[in-house]
C-alpha cells in the first residue's frame, strides 16, 4: 500500500487517498485511519466519510485549517489504533418470481441454472466498502466471478426498496424506490437504512453480509409478522 496522499476538498475538507484500486489491503488502511482520527478527537473535525480507497475528513475552518489538520493527521498515519471488530449480518432473501425479475436474464448470460446463480450468491461473504448515492446505499464487494455481469445498457425505473442487486463484483440492497441499471436477483426485508433510529446505518463500513435463501411463503410471512 502506498503512503497516503492528501488533497484539499473545498475550504472545509481533506481527502486522504490510500491507492487507486479496490482491495482489502487499501480499504484496511482507510478504516485504520478512520479509527485513528476518531480516537484522537482532533479539534475541528466534524465528519469522516470512508470510501473504497480514501477517507474524506470534513472540518470546521473556523476551528482549524488545512495545513494544521494535515500535520495532525500525518502524526497518526503510522498508528492504526484499536480496530473495530467487524460484524457479520445475515439477510433473509427471496429469489423467486417477482422478487427476482432479472434472475432468468442472469442465468441466460452466465449459462448457469437459477439454483446455481442463487447458490453462488448465497455462498459468498460481502464486505461493505462504503455508503453513497442514496441514504443507506451500501456498496458491497464480493460477488462471485461466475455471476458477475456489467450493468444494463439502460436503467429500469421503480425498483422497490429491499431489492438485492448485482453488477460487476458488487452487490447492493436498495433502501427506497429508485431507478437502476443493476441486475435484481432477489428481495430482502432487512432494513439497511433505519432513519428513525439513533444509528440509521446499523451495518457499518467494514462489516460483512451474507444472504440466506428463503421461500416466497416464508418471506411474505416475515413481512406480515
Amino acid at each position: 500500500m502506498i503512503a497516503p496522499q492528501f488533497q484539499p476538498v473545498g475550504d472545509s475538507g481533506v481527502m486522504i487517498r490510500f491507492g487507486d484500486e479496490i482491495t482489502d489491503e487499501i480499504h484496511a488502511g482507510v478504516l485504520a485511519m478512520d479509527q485513528a482520527i476518531t480516537a484522537a478527537e482532533l479539534p475541528g473535525v466534524r465528519e469522516l466519510v470512508p470510501s473504497f480507497t480514501g477517507l474524506l475528513v470534513v472540518y470546521d475552518p473556523l476551528e482549524t485549517e488545512y495545513q494544521t489538520l494535515i500535520r495532525a493527521i500525518s502524526g497518526l498515519s503510522a498508528r492504526s489504533g484499536d480496530a473495530r471488530e467487524a460484524r457479520e449480518w445475515c439477510l433473509p432473501t427471496c429469489y423467486e418470481g417477482d422478487f427476482a425479475p432479472d434472475l432468468q436474464a442472469v442465468c441466460d448470460q452466465t449459462g448457469l441454472s437459477s439454483d446455481a446463480v442463487i447458490n453462488a450468491h448465497t455462498s459468498a461473504s460481502y464486505k461493505l466498502f462504503m455508503y453513497g448515492f442514496a441514504p443507506g446505499y451500501g456498496y458491497l464487494g464480493g460477488t462471485p466471478e461466475s455471476i458477475q455481469l456489467p450493468r444494463k445498457t439502460a436503467p429500469v425505473r421503480d425498483i422497490p426498496k429491499g431489492a438485492v442487486m448485482i453488477a460487476g463484483p458488487q452487490c447492493i440492497v436498495t433502501t427506497m424506490v429508485m431507478p437502476t441499471g443493476w441486475w435484481v436477483i432477489g428481495r430482502t426485508d432487512f432494513e439497511v437504512f433505519q432513519p428513525f433510529e439513533d444509528n440509521p446505518f446499523p451495518v457499518a463500513v467494514g462489516d460483512t453480509i451474507r444472504f440466506q435463501r428463503v421461500s416466497a411463503d416464508d418471506f411474505m410471512k416475515g413481512q406480515k409478522s
